[in-house]
């Protein structure tokens, strides 16, 4: 049968499984991304493999998002990263030389292959035509070490994008937004977004990434551009043409369900606080007064993305930043840095008063710039989880940067087809000098690699011991959380907390610090204990140290309605059970310091039990919990995590793809998750032209 650009990619990496939705899957990997944040953990379990060389085509780690220098820990974790990096075969991408994905296209990413990184927004380098998928630091260590990655194999969408963006003013953001709106931070869960039809077609690479990058945001797990002439440009203009591959989607190939959206009628539109999804027409919020406006992060750093607020500034004889805001842009990587400096546009962003920042992840991780109290923020990032711009209380809105340009002149939010005719823009440079990746270093050659020690500062720790299950566990209830709890909840961002990534007990103490203050301290006096969830449980990063954290704590278990994929993934790779509600009822019985137990729990895990028997101690009450747990995983849970599964069974790695047993890392069904995306949406129409149209319609 003819088969999609993302099926043909899965079946060409199949180590095991079956291509079926929801069914678990192994696949050989090519590439891996590390950065700063994630990789510490990441590099200092890959050690506890036991391994001498990672076993990729190409694993890069970035210094991108812990660039703040306020004491020691953060350079201390750089050191220790780049002679890790060193030691172990992996290419080191050193401070300011940009942010994590969009050097990996600019650099690495190839058509077809598959890349895994610890980090969500890895999926930028879909762009490019592979498929790029965010997880935990212990499922990309063992990855790199040449374990297949495992994953319940995803659902297929097409996204047909027909006619053109009205540019400059309507842009690729507001194609992801536009999907947002109609899908849900949760509606793309265990899907893969393939984009096709003619408006795909006219996208540039950038524009390309900036819907990449964010299809995070629906909880999907990758987003697939075929590659075509504007992606051979692309590589021909970064001197690697010779990576470019001829494959796409087949005549008459089927999907599994399917939206289309009509660009000739999207508008600009913006994400109000606080949620990705939080999206409505730009005419809804025109007029919010602002205290800021930032341009930049992983999605919407490009040469073009800058150019259109320098030409806006620059235009009508000069304008300015509006005086009650302060406003910054922040280069994707330096050899963008060096374009813009080179066209002028540096010159009219920083006359018309925007503050340059350096080509790191910088305010959308709360690394400076955090708003002013009681003031709207309004920024060309890709998400606004309540306090992750460093103010507990902020107030921040999502957009395009042509809608930040304009705004950033008025002091309000503004529609910039209101503008009037759009102002020429600098014609970016040739980049040929540029290309050089003389600010990437390659690693030891084996024999030197053996020689080098590690050097680890005094707030390196570590990651906290797993213990096998025991035959029942019980514990109070720690704390009872609402739908969309996001990992930076749990483990939060900011100069402060990130500065702790290599301590798991010192970022511990920060968990759910602003959602339940007390958390900590009930953990602390019990020694154990579960915590309760809502829907999308777990949402955002990939950080494993969402995970982490509550393990150094003692919690036991998480019970959600449902959980977000690399989360819950984490959640079980640590040892840590997660929990679905059979009934949304039962999250209602639970009370903070209410005790619960799972008299049966590693019975009912080794037999194969879907159901988990939960009683309530107070009252003697008992209902039962699901899971998706796959074989592997559950044997994993019993073990006490997947370091303990892959040291239980003494296996050694000879190569990605190629082990003794395929199944070691263990897979979810994610059954909830994993299902159905767009069923809501099925026959709707939405304001802007949006189609959602079930995949019986158009097969």
């Amino acid at each position: 049968m003819p088969e999609n650009l993302t099926r043909q990619i899965l079946k060409e990496h199949l180590v095991e499984g079956e291509l079926e939705p929801g069914s678990p899957i192994s696949l050989k990997i090519d590439q891996t991304l590390l950065q700063d944040a994630t990789g510490t953990m990441a590099l200092m379990q890959f050690e506890q493999l036991g391994l001498p060389r990672v076993s990729v085509e190409r694993a890069v780690q970035y210094i991108d998002h812990n660039v703040v220098q306020l004491d020691f820990k953060n350079p201390d974790d750089h050191r220790m990263l780049q002679a890790l990096a060193s030691k172990y075969g992996i290419h080191f991408s050193r401070a300011g030389n940009g942010i994590s994905h969009y050097i990996s296209i600019e650099r690495f990413a190839k058509p077809g292959h598959i890349m895994v990184g610890a980090d969500s927004h890895t999926t930028t380098s879909g762009a490019l035509g592979m498929i790029a998928i965010g997880a935990g630091g212990l499922d990309v260590a063992v990855a790199m070490g040449g374990y297949p990655y495992e994953i319940a194999c995803p659902a297929v969408v097409q996204v047909q994008l027909e006619g053109e963006l009205q540019r400059p003013w309507v842009q690729s953001k507001d194609i992801i937004l536009e999907l947002l709106r109609q899908l849900s931070a949760s509606g793309g869960k265990g899907k893969v977004f393939e984009f096709t039809g003619p408006g795909a077609a006219d996208l540039s690479i950038p524009e390309r990434s900036t819907i990449a990058n964010m299809i995070a945001e629906l909880g999907a797990t990758s987003a697939v551009f075929p590659p075509d002439e504007n992606t051979r440009e692309w590589l021909r203009s970064q001197a690697r043409e010779n990576d470019f591959s001829q494959m796409g989607p087949e005549n008459d190939c089927s999907y599994d369900e399917r939206v289309n959206i009509d660009l000739d009628e999207l508008g600009p539109l913006v994400a109000k606080p606080s949620n990705p999804d939080n999206v409505v027409a730009i005419e809804e919020v025109a007029g919010t007064d602002l205290a800021q406006v930032c341009f930049g992060s992983s999605v919407n750093s490009s040469y073009l993305d800058l150019a259109l607020p320098g030409a806006v500034l620059d235009d009508r004889g000069g304008q300015i930043v509006h005086p009650s805001l302060a406003a910054t842009a922040t280069p994707g990587s330096r050899q963008i840095l060096t374009a813009i400096a080179e066209s002028g546009v540096y010159r009219q962003l920083v006359q018309g008063g925007v503050r340059m920042l350096e080509p790191v992840c910088g305010p959308c991780v709360g690394m400076g710039m955090a708003p002013p109290s009681n003031a709207n923020s309004l920024r060309t990032f890709n998400r606004n989880f309540p306090g992750r711009s460093g103010t507990a209380e902020d107030s921040v809105f999502l957009c395009s940067p042509a809608v930040a340009a304009v705004s950033m002149l008025s002091g309000k939010i503004s529609d910039p087809r209101e503008y009037g005719d759009a102002p020429a823009l600098l014609p970016m440079p040739a980049l040929k000098p540029y290309i050089e990746d003389v600010h990437i270093f390659a690693p030891a050659d084996p024999q030197e690699a053996e020689k080098i020690e590690i050097p680890r500062g005094p707030n390196i720790k570590t990651p906290p011991e797993h213990t096998p299950i025991e035959d029942a566990v019980e514990a109070k209830i720690a704390t009872v959380q609402p739908d969309d709890i996001s990992t930076g909840d749990l483990a939060p961002d900011g100069v402060e907390v990130m500065s702790y990534r290599s301590n798991i007990p010192a970022i511990a103490e920060f968990t759910f610090r602003h959602r339940d203050p007390e958390f900590r301290g009930r953990l602390k006096e019990w020694g154990q204990g579960f915590i309760v969830g809502g829907d999308n449980y777990g949402q955002g990063s990939s950080r494993e140290h969402a995970a982490l954290a509550p393990l150094q704590l003692g919690v036991k278990a998480v019970f959600a309605k449902s959980f977000a994929r690399i989360h819950r993934r984490n959640l079980v790779a640590q040892g840590i059970l997660a929990l679905l509600f059979k009934d949304d009822a039962d999250y209602d019985r639970a009370e903070v310091a209410q005790t619960w137990s799972l008299p049966n729990v590693k019975q009912e895990l080794e037999h194969g039990s879907e159901d988990i028997t939960v009683r309530i101690e107070e009252s003697g009450e008992t209902f039962t919990v699901t899971h998706d747990f796959a074989p592997t995983e559950r044997e994993m849970l019993v073990l006490g995590g997947l370091l303990n599964y892959l040291k239980e069974k003494g296996e050694r790695v000879g190569g990605n793809g190629a082990r003794p047993n395929a199944k070691a890392a263990g897979v979810g069904q994610d059954r909830e998750q994993e299902g159905e995306a767009v069923e809501e949406g099925v026959g709707g129409q939405s304001e802007s032209g949006t189609e959602i149209i079930d995949v019986e319609e158009c097969a």
